[in-house]
């Protein structure tokens, strides 16, 4: 079988989850290819996380707007931003299982236009935590920041958690809801 620079690529983020610091020759065996052939699909290791960065930013982008923060935050209703929440954790954990790799892997965001997309997604959380802050479902006495900081502290323990098996997959949503929700609740 012949690998595509997509197969390449899914076979990349299986290592990655696995093993962080995986190097180019085991990525390439993890995808039953050569390095030689890995090398001619990237040419070389800041190329494919490049590439696996794109496609990380794309799936959090998803995530924020299959969780609705955008609209919960224009509404403001403690409803609407309650039900955003716990759309926004049950996100997470899809994209943790499918990007944790990128949660600490910032090779992956060296580009320009990379950074300039991060920041957008974090500006887009930040405004739905201030809208939360305001509604009092999050608490008020810690800047909005902290609370995306917080989330991401908590999606990195997730990961390891996860990779480790400390934690088995089904409890994983429970567990990142309640440290998240009873941390940052008003």
């Amino acid at each position: 079988m012949v690998a595509n620079r997509e197969q390449i690529a899914r076979a990349a983020i299986r290592r990655l989850n696995a093993d962080p610091v995986a190097s180019m020759a085991e990525i390439a065996e993890s995808a039953g290819v050569s390095r030689a052939t890995l090398h001619r699909h990237f040419a070389s290791r800041e190329e494919l996380m490049t590439e696996l960065g794109r496609e990380s930013v794309g799936s959090w982008r998803r995530v924020l707007d299959d969780a609705g923060i955008d609209e919960a935050a224009a509404l403001g209703t403690p409803e609407a931003l309650n039900a955003a929440l716990d759309s926004l954790c049950h996100h997470w954990i899809r994209d943790v299982e499918e990007y944790g790799f990128a949660l600490t892997e910032t090779a992956a965001y060296g580009q320009d236009d990379l950074l300039v997309a991060v920041e957008e997604q974090h500006a887009r959380e930040n405004a739905f935590y201030a809208a939360a802050q305001k509604a009092g479902v999050l608490r008020a006495d810690m800047p909005e920041v902290w609370i995306g900081h917080l989330a991401f502290g908590l999606l990195v323990g997730l990961r390891e958690a996860l990779r480790r098996g400390d934690i088995a997959v089904r409890d994983a949503e429970r567990l990142l809801r309640e440290s998240f929700l009873r941390g940052c609740a008003a």
